[in-house]
């Protein structure tokens, strides 16, 4: 995320040595035009400093940081299960840094006082207390480390109710899949459940209040903690287990199907902006879509493209052998040049470092291979797919092939809509650019949430 350093002086060594470092760092990072709290808690054993970080805006607490040092008034922490490094250089009593994570950074000043945010209006989120009953509930994941912690919504009345699990999209996630100051599962969550439907949602295994590993964990994974969900929605006697239904966001659109191939009873699935096409297409197509909307050049933009359509051509070809790193390295060698791909302040050795580490996560290496047309030909329930004509993260154009794969199995309970003007959060915008997400005030477009509400409304009649 991105970057700034300074200090001299030939005292610092010295100085460095007694500065005491321990205790809470706090700090603001900007992204995308939000600001997300961040704070580490360092300490200091015989030897050596160890840390820990929380994202309390993503109600996210005690991650663990696999290193921590501070030498040369330069504090390095990094954190591997987010794929995360944080580099501050010590300045009166502030550390002015960077905070990195896979391909992208940000600046990230610490400091020891409390900051404070400004406030947002964001009228859809609703406030306690609510016309329905909200239950914390835990129930076991996908795997024997996992625990997965959430909300389920029903209303107030006897009951049994109708009943959607929400499936958040890419990235570690809580239960309101919070996003650039938005909480859209909380809206939708709330939405629904005034309509008459029940809703759970939770936070992602190895986040928030849930256990297990995150970093290690494939969309594969993310389905199989979907399918123990609905296995612990059965033993609620408040769930009519014949309406029984999933929602996906972005890449929970197409976990969503996965599951349904598999737990045939589910009443009905909504995509809502979910991929039709494989992984590495849809990567594609973003850098595409965002490299328009951020106003880069037409050819830097297909420099971009070039150079992505070369990597994935090399990791389809040696796939998970030991050759592709070297073919890997070999090709970015070639393909980079100091003059016009480096982003500022890294070497060349540290920008093919930063190109070549998605692929040491299983996430990725899943995501850019998987074929999702081949998932949605075996879907038999109803299906509502949905997308804004403005979606930078995954095109419009995913509709048609999610419509078209689905017909192809013979399923005909298929609707798609696309909305005019709308981002990937359903947001009605200018350019769908991500920088807009924060600025706008609606979290999701009432439109989207009315069509939602009613298609769920036919298919459990």
């Amino acid at each position: 995320m991105k970057k700034i350093f300074l200090f001299a002086l030939i005292l610092v060594p010295f100085l460095t040595r007694a500065q005491d470092i321990t205790g809470k760092w706090n700090g603001l990072l900007k992204v995308q035009g939000m600001e997300l709290t961040l704070a580490f808690h360092i300490s200091k054993g015989d030897s050596a400093y160890s840390s820990v970080m929380d994202s309390p805006d993503q109600k996210a607490f005690g991650i663990p940081t696999s290193s921590t040092s501070f030498k040369n008034s330069t504090l390095i922490i990094e954190i591997s299960e987010l794929g995360a490094r944080y580099q501050g250089q010590y300045n009166e009593g502030v550390f002015e840094g960077t905070f990195y994570q896979v391909n992208q950074s940000f600046p990230l000043n610490l400091t020891t006082s409390e900051l404070a945010k400004k406030k947002l209006n964001r009228p859809q989120e609703p406030k306690k207390p609510y016309p329905y009953r909200s239950e914390e509930v835990s129930f076991p994941g996908g795997a024997p480390d996992v625990k997965l912690a959430g909300t389920l919504t029903m209303p107030k009345e006897e009951g049994p109710f109708a009943v959607v699990i929400l499936i958040s999209g890419s990235g570690p996630q809580n239960r309101d899949e919070e996003f650039s100051t938005h909480k859209p599962f909380l809206v939708l969550s709330d939405y629904l459940t005034k309509k008459g439907i029940a809703v759970l949602r939770y936070d992602d295994r190895g986040f928030a209040a849930s256990t297990g590993n995150h970093a290690t964990a494939t969309s594969e994974d993310f389905a199989n903690d979907v399918r123990a969900a609905i296995a612990y929605l059965k033993t609620r006697k408040e769930i009519d287990q014949k309406h029984i239904g999933l929602i996906g966001h972005s890449e929970g659109g197409w976990i969503a199907p996965m599951v349904a191939t598999t737990n045939t009873d589910l009443a009905f699935i909504v995509l809502l902006a979910g991929p039709g096409v494989p992984g590495d297409q849809i990567l594609l197509k973003q850098s595409e879509l965002i490299g328009k909307s951020s106003g880069l050049s037409e050819n830097d933009i297909q420099k971009e493209l070039t150079m992505g359509r070369n990597i994935f051509e090399l990791f389809h070809k040696y796939g998970e052998s030991h050759s592709f790193e070297i073919k890997l390295r070999e090709y970015l060698k070639d393909a980079i040049t100091e003059e016009n791909i480096i982003p500022g302040g890294k070497t060349k050795e540290e920008y093919i470092q930063l190109l070549m580490s998605p692929f040491k996560m299983p996430w990725y290496r899943y995501f850019i291979s998987y074929d999702p047309a081949k998932v949605l030909a075996k879907v038999k329930c109803p299906v509502l797919a949905l997308n804004g004509s403005l979606d930078v993260q995954v095109a419009p154009e995913n509709l048609e092939y999610i419509e078209k794969a689905i017909k192809k199995g013979g399923n005909k309970k298929v609707t798609i809509k696309e909305y005019t003007n709308m981002n990937h959060l359903f947001q009605k915008c200018v350019t769908g650019s991500l920088n807009e997400y924060p600025t706008i005030e609606l979290t999701i477009d009432p439109t989207v949430l009315n069509d939602i509400s009613n298609w769920i409304g036919k298919q459990i009649k």
